[in-house]
C-alpha cells in the first residue's frame, strides 16, 4: 500500500526521486498520466492495467467515457525507474501539473500523486477544513 507524503526537488532534467519505500513497493516501469485536481498520478504497470481494462469497457457511445477515456490513456507515457530511483517527467506532464523546484509526492493507497508544492499546501488547507463533512458523506453511502 502506497501511503505517506513526502516532498522531494525536481531537478532542471525534470527528474524526481520517488521515496524509497515507493521505490521498492512499485518496480522499475510506471505509468504517468495526468491526474485529477491538477496533479499528476503514477500507477505500477499492474495497477495501470487494471484500469485500463475498466476504462475499455466502458462504452464508447457516451461522451464522458470517451472524453475521460482520452484525457487519461493520451497523456500517459510510460516511464523507468532509474539506478538512483528517479522517474523522468516529461515537459507536457510537469508544465500541465505546474510543477516546480519543490514536487510533493503523495501515496493514495494504489497510486502516487505529484503535486505541485504551493497547490497541495492549499488543496490540503480545503479539505482539512471539510474532512468532518466529507466522512459523513461516505458514511452515508456506506463508506465509512
Amino acid at each position: 500500500m502506497l501511503i505517506g507524503e513526502y516532498t522531494h526537488s525536481i531537478d532542471d532534467k525534470n527528474r524526481v526521486s520517488l521515496p524509497a519505500k515507493f521505490r521498492s513497493e512499485m518496480g522499475k516501469k510506471l505509468v504517468i498520466t495526468p491526474g485529477l485536481d491538477n496533479c499528476l498520478f503514477v500507477f505500477t504497470l499492474k495497477e495501470w492495467s487494471t484500469i485500463e481494462s475498466k476504462l475499455n469497457t466502458s462504452s464508447i457511445l457516451q461522451s464522458d467515457n470517451r472524453s475521460f477515456t482520452r484525457f487519461m490513456f493520451g497523456g500517459a507515457v510510460e516511464a523507468e525507474v532509474d539506478s538512483i530511483g528517479r522517474i523522468l517527467v516529461p515537459d507536457f506532464l510537469r508544465d500541465r501539473a505546474s510543477l516546480k523546484n519543490k514536487v510533493v509526492i503523495i501515496g493514495v493507497s494504489n497510486r502516487v500523486e505529484l503535486w505541485n508544492e504551493k497547490a497541495w499546501g492549499e488543496y490540503k488547507k480545503v479539505v482539512e477544513k471539510q474532512a468532518d463533512t466529507l466522512a459523513e458523506k461516505l458514511g452515508q453511502v456506506g463508506v465509512l
